[in-house]
């Protein structure tokens, strides 16, 4: 407004805002914020690969990109991107009575849980994905793809996932076939590990593994359709690895579940790290703007 009158009636800066009126320092006032272009557009491509991830984990991310930005400027531009996402389902409000034998970890290997979750391949094919995970770190030691799953399968992978990340001392599972097979229950005997069985159409009761199942549909499953078996290993192997060392966790106060495990390790052996963060292991890819997750 100031200007037009400056350019119309030629006066000076001093007896427009006179006759306005206006503060001439409301004028001259020239804002202090930096450029928003290029955080916007990085909020957008970490948006744009992480689809269900909200304004607090995109914040976590962009902290250890170094961007020095509070998580309300990211809240704020998130939803003026119109990023926001779309409310889940309600939950059922389900009050599990508590077992005397339910356990709680303290420590790394104390206690996994396992479980299948279901999908399908294009051509309707059905599959089915066994997840194991450290209910103490979350850290996921094995997701492993098959069509037909028996007792055989489950002892190979927790094989491999021993072999990888130690032996469990408890593993928390249901009543399936596949859970009750003399080949599972031989392993377990062999290995020195107890089973602690939960109650029959009680889901709440290995909570850590249904949470996990709940992210892995939510952000790789319901997005992708897999041609093939193999295709479908790989690319849930994939998404283990970004679980593990790359996915900011909320429950373990932003780390991811690998740097929590080697926070721990490093304190049982007596070393502090000088960083309040681990970050991710050599050979892990960062996440780049042109890096999608498939």
């Amino acid at each position: 407004m100031i200007d037009h009158v400056l350019a119309t009636w030629q006066v000076s800066i001093r007896r427009a805002c006179r006759a306005l009126p206006v503060e001439r320092s409301t004028y001259h006032y020239r804002p202090r914020r930096t450029e928003q272009a290029s955080l916007k557009q990085r909020i957008k491509e970490i948006a744009e690969t992480r689809v269900r991830y909200g304004y607090r984990r995109i914040h976590v991310l962009l902290r250890r990109e170094g961007w020095e930005v509070n998580a309300k400027r990211v809240c704020r531009l998130y939803r003026e991107m119109g990023l926001q996402l779309r409310n889940k389902a309600p939950k059922r409000r389900v009050k599990a009575k508590l077992r005397s034998d339910r356990m709680t970890a303290t420590a790394p290997n104390e206690i996994w849980a396992m479980d299948f979750v279901h999908d399908q391949l294009f051509d309707g094919r059905k599959v089915r994905v066994l997840t194991v995970v450290d209910t103490f770190t979350r850290l996921s030691p094995a997701i492993d793809v098959r069509q037909n799953y028996r007792g055989c399968d489950v002892v190979e992978t927790l094989e491999r996932a021993a072999t990888d990340h130690g032996y469990p001392k408890t593993i928390r599972l249901d009543n399936g076939p596949e859970f009750i097979a003399k080949e599972l229950q031989r392993w377990l005997e062999r290995a020195d590990v107890r089973t602690l069985y939960i109650q029959k159409a009680s889901p709440w009761e290995n909570g850590y593994v249904e949470s996990f199942n709940g992210k892995l549909r939510d952000e790789l499953l319901n997005r992708e359709l897999f041609l093939s078996v193999p295709e479908a290993r790989y690319v849930l192997d994939e998404w283990r690895v970004e679980y593990n060392h790359r996915r900011p966790h909320s429950g373990l106060g932003w780390q991811t579940p690998a740097a929590y495990a080697a926070t721990l390790v490093n304190r049982q052996a007596g070393v502090f790290p000088t960083a309040s963060r681990v970050e991710s292991p050599v050979g892990a890819a960062p996440l780049l703007p042109t890096q999608h997750a498939n």
